[in-house]
């Protein structure tokens, strides 16, 4: 799918289709060019294309934006793009740290693998998509997505929260399947979200990112345990 503003192309992914104006506006926000609801006049699919794999962003005439700002090249794939510590240091001209006294309990994050797998209709059907969900800090499930990308994933949680009103989620843990990846942090950095969990490891740059972020990681929740890389404080 390839997302538009004002006419102009910012990025083309390979992509699941479904929510695709969910995914357009959490791209939009996770890469911040827009910062809220009010942001966004209208999102619609291009009428000229019978395939609907173009997405039309139409922001409010107040919105300035600079695509020179994007983290990733406009024709992105369905893994990150960054590496470096140059890359945190851009991202945090955009997004600051995270300072939170939140917690959650050890035996809520345990409950979640099997709460967001319970919810995966697509991936019950193909055994080839990933998920992305987002719970309170008692471990009730608001929103859960899947997609081929886990990014793409993120973006359409983020992209629901946003559309909805429910930002910032301060008071949330991201869920993932897979690989906790660099741009996975950053997304949840940019919804403010202090917990990020993933059913497999980190990348070692999502926990550097994580550790100077003030984001609690954990990976490999699965089968009653995990490990704890970052915020360790934040687990009760």
């Amino acid at each position: 799918m390839e997302i538009r503003v004002r006419g102009r192309g910012i990025s083309v992914t390979m992509r699941t289709p479904g929510h695709d104006e969910e995914m357009a506006a959490g791209f939009l926000f996770s890469e911040g060019l827009i910062r809220s609801r009010g942001d966004i006049a209208r999102i619609a699919p291009c009428e000229r294309v019978a395939e609907g794999n173009i997405t039309n962003v139409f922001l409010s005439p107040h919105v300035e934006i600079d695509v020179n700002k994007l983290t990733r090249h406009v024709f992105a794939s369905s893994s990150c793009g960054l590496c470096g510590k140059a890359s945190i240091e851009a991202i945090h001209q955009h997004f600051d740290p995270i300072d939170s006294k939140v917690t959650v309990m050890a035996q809520t994050l345990q409950r979640l693998p099997a709460i967001m797998r319970s919810t995966q209709a697509l991936f019950d059907r193909t055994g080839g998509l990933h998920a992305a969900a987002v719970f309170d800090l008692d471990g009730r499930l608001l929103m859960m997505r899947e997609d081929i990308g886990r990014h793409n994933a993120v973006d359409k949680v983020l992209g629901y929260a946003l559309l909805n009103d429910l930002l910032p989620l301060g008071r949330h843990v991201l869920m993932v399947s897979g690989r906790a990846s660099f741009e996975i942090m950053q997304k949840a950095l940019a919804g403010r979200v202090p917990i990020v969990s993933a059913v497999s490891a980190p990348s070692s740059l999502a926990v550097e990112f994580a550790r100077e972020s003030g984001q609690t990681l954990v990976g490999f929740l699965r089968e009653g345990r995990m490990n704890v890389y970052t915020g360790a404080t934040r687990l009760g």
